[in-house]
């Protein structure tokens, strides 16, 4: 299982969002660029870069992304309002290893499956879920959309993966989080990548042995420092196979 340690930014600061609230931001005094050189340094295959300001419809970070994905020397997966073709284009073409499509997908699927085609294995689709439904615009909009059918929607794209994040106020155990990703996953044909569920590395433990859950988003607990990347990189390595005993 991959773990994608994640970087959010805003007003070129690093922050964490109160459940997708762009004016609740706890800001991380650390700088950008060199948080995502430390993920690299630690073993990090990829990671994952969100840029709120993009979500809210500005482009002043963009010199910023451009700058990570230019040095951090591990590929990026990028989102944060991508909402038409030519940003898809821009950011592949800008060196983005994968981009994240969420509003876009709900807008206008057959175009985010055609964008797929053309670019196999680099389009993730997010699935935000708040009480039982599909969230578009940086979490600020409800569709009619049922999670199951809209992951259906998608089955015959190749993408690269599907984040899959729940955000419903009312859950806050990790059980119940998981309960609702397991569920996703199992009907996903895309590898499933688990949002807002790691908050110590016994939930990874946990995430490692669903099917289908090919990798997880880790941000604010690194933050925090509840969650050790390295020894996060070390647990959802591949366990050793069991071995039969002959006597």
């Amino acid at each position: 299982m991959l773990i994608f340690p994640t970087i959010e930014i805003q007003n070129g600061r690093c922050v964490s969002l109160d459940r997708g609230h762009l004016d609740h931001a706890t800001i991380w005094h650390v700088d950008p660029v060199e948080t995502a050189r430390g993920f690299a340094a630690a073993g990090a295959e990829w990671m994952h870069l969100t840029d709120f300001d993009a979500v809210a419809g500005g482009n002043g970070n963009q010199e910023l992304v451009r700058t990570i994905i230019r040095t951090v020397g591990i590929p990026v997966q990028l989102g944060g309002g991508i909402r038409s073709r030519e940003a898809v284009e821009y950011w592949i073409d800008k060196g983005a290893g994968r981009v994240v499509i969420g509003t876009l997908a709900a807008q206008n699927p057959d175009l985010v499956r055609q964008i797929a085609k053309y670019h196999p294995d680099q389009i993730v689709l997010a699935v935000d879920v708040w009480r039982g439904q599909v969230m578009t615009e940086g979490w600020r909009s409800s569709s009619a959309l049922k999670p199951e059918d809209y992951i259906a929607a998608f089955s015959d794209a190749p993408l690269a993966g599907i984040i899959i994040t729940d955000i419903d106020s009312d859950v806050d155990e990790v059980e119940a989080r998981l309960g609702l990703i397991a569920g996703l996953a199992a009907q996903a044909r895309a590898p499933v990548i688990a949002s807002g569920v790691v908050r110590s590395t016994d939930d990874i433990a946990r995430l490692k042995y669903i099917p289908n859950i090919a990798g997880a988003l880790v941000g604010r607990a690194l933050f925090r420092k509840s969650v050790d990347l390295p020894e996060a990189l070390a647990i959802a390595q591949p366990g050793p196979e069991p071995v039969a005993g002959f006597l």
